[in-house]
């Protein structure tokens, strides 16, 4: 398949593509640099497998208001953050190129953030969680059928669990309730009751 095609194809609406076979880092940095200027198409590699995927209108919106009431929740409750959205995570030793929907450090800024959320619209699941663990982010958030999972990292793996860890008095139920509100200025007046 041609960039040009692919372009076209993945312009659409949110949509992933696997490419089939194995690929090496070099060959995905080159894949890389040949979509560099596809706005709104991300590029993931893990283990030598490529997965290009499109954002649609959807996608954005719920990651820009999940975002808005967790920089609401960090400035209410007096906790330093810095939010650095969907910045790429990589490491070539440890086959892995990807970029979250939005990430945090609390506190400080560390190796990698503290909080990553993944938002999916049409399709994907938890598999993500393999290039998480590959950089040991200590909590994923996903967005995923208007519900909100959380994820915690133990010693090899991650466990769901049920409130966040990083925030263990951020009300879930709440947040999702008012990201969900067809008004983000009564869902602004319930989040901070």
């Amino acid at each position: 398949m041609t960039a040009q095609l692919l372009k076209e194809t993945v312009t659409l609406a949110e949509q992933r593509l696997l490419l089939p076979g194995y690929y090496s880092w070099e060959q995905f940095e080159a894949l890389e640099s040949l979509m560099a200027d596809s706005p709104g198409l991300r590029i993931t590699y893990l283990d030598g497998w490529i997965e290009f995927m499109t954002l649609c209108e959807a996608h954005e919106e719920i990651k820009s208001i999940l975002a808005i009431f967790i920089a609401l929740y960090f400035f209410e409750k007096g906790i330093n953050f810095i939010p650095v959205g969907s910045a790429t995570r990589r490491n070539r030793a440890k086959d892995v190129s990807f970029d979250p929907d939005e990430s945090y450090y609390i506190g400080e800024k560390k190796e990698h953030p503290d909080l990553a959320i993944e938002v999916t619209i049409t399709s994907g699941n938890t598999n993500k969680l393999a290039k998480y663990l590959r950089i040991r982010i200590p909590e994923v958030w996903f967005w995923e059928n208007n519900q909100l999972a959380v994820y915690a990292l133990r010693e090899d793996n991650y466990e769901e669990v049920s409130r966040s860890e990083l925030l263990p008095e951020l009300d879930l139920e709440l947040l999702v309730r008012c990201v969900l509100m067809p008004s983000r200025i009564e869902a602004k007046k319930e989040f901070l009751n």
